[in-house]
């Protein structure tokens, strides 16, 4: 038996009896008929669970904790039993997981969603999971006619509550746009990402550059204190600094996505001053630079390679051939993406 998946008795006539939805204040008014589930009502499940009812979706809950849905059905919505009586009565059931496990184990373990969800319906793991294991759990969905997408969500508890979410889409295309719309009631940014696995590999990418970043940024944090600058002073440096001004992953599209290196806009060899200064700087003060040593063995790399005069982004090459990868975008595709958003 799941450590997860509860398995108390139905309801007397087997089913959950549901509160009529309120009004629609949204484009979902032609939805009212379909029936939500929500797994997971922790501190972003909660958050998320809310804003579907706010739109106006009839839904229905589910939670190890029965007081963690006390907000839910203040605001109308049904108490599930079991994971199995959710998964009889919905046409759609997200799940919001701690993680790989918990979703195998409240989808495809005994008495899990799979054993009770009709053909036809939709399953939006919010998850942040393994893109294998959502990649082995679509066929078995696949099966029983259930489409089955990967939507991990960034944005955090507070973006949960406000709807200000970015949510990873993988799946199949043509079930995304036939399920997809509810997402809206979730998240402002809802973007369909690629094949089943593909969501999930997107949100581990941005994570892994987020915490790789900030890493970088307490890294030369302490350089500036150390150095004898004030805090509040440094911060607001940075922030009115080249890379402060924009976004960090905006910079990178005349460059390194397009593989367009000459003519440079900050050449290599002027870059290499710039970061042989700092890290000399940080040998005066004792102050340890172990990302920042990783990333100038790539720029003397480069610099080995005549590279001196092309762009200070091109030692980012030197992954793509580690990796055996090739990263090559025209100047459309990559004006057309920022034009997204």
């Amino acid at each position: 038996m799941s450590s997860y998946i509860r398995t108390r008795a139905l309801s007397k006539h087997g089913r959950v009896k549901s509160r009529p939805a309120p009004r629609s204040r949204s484009s979902t008014q032609r939805d009212r008929f379909m029936k939500v589930g929500f797994i997971g009502l922790g501190a972003m499940g909660t958050g998320m669970a809310l804003n579907l009812r706010k739109a106006g979706y009839d839904l229905v809950v589910h939670d190890l904790r029965r007081d963690g849905a006390k907000p839910l059905e203040e605001a109308g919505a049904t108490w599930a039993e079991t994971v199995a009586e959710l998964g009889r009565v919905a046409d759609v059931v997200f799940t919001s997981l701690p993680g790989p496990k918990e979703m195998q184990e409240v989808g495809l373990g005994e008495h899990g969603l799979l054993s009770t969800m009709r053909p036809g319906t939709a399953w939006f793991d919010l998850t942040t999971n393994s893109p294998s294991v959502v990649r082995e759990a679509h066929p078995v969905c696949h099966e029983k006619d259930v489409d089955l997408f990967d939507a991990p969500v960034s944005g955090g508890p507070k973006g949960a509550r406000s709807g200000k979410l970015a949510i990873y889409v993988g799946g199949d295309r043509d079930a995304f746009d036939r399920h997809g719309k509810v997402l809206q009631a979730v998240g402002d940014q809802v973007m369909y990402v690629g094949e089943i696995g593909a969501g999930n590999t997107a949100k581990l990418v941005h994570n892994c550059a987020s915490l790789t970043i900030r890493t970088a940024i307490a890294e030369v944090f302490t350089l500036g204190v150390k150095a004898g600058v004030d805090p509040t002073a440094l911060w607001h440096a940075m922030r009115q600094g080249a890379i402060g001004r924009s976004r960090t992953f905006d910079r990178v599209g005349d460059r390194y996505l397009q593989s367009a290196y000459d003519p440079p806009s900050f050449a290599l060899i002027l870059a290499d001053k710039d970061f042989r200064l700092a890290l000399e700087l940080a040998a005066q003060l004792d102050v340890p630079m172990k990302c920042a040593e990783a990333a100038y063995e790539d720029v003397q790399d480069a610099l080995a390679r005549g590279w001196g005069h092309r762009d200070s982004q091109s030692p980012m090459h030197l992954q793509n051939e580690r990796a055996g990868v090739t990263v090559q975008l025209t100047a459309e595709e990559v004006q057309e993406t920022l034009e997204r958003g």
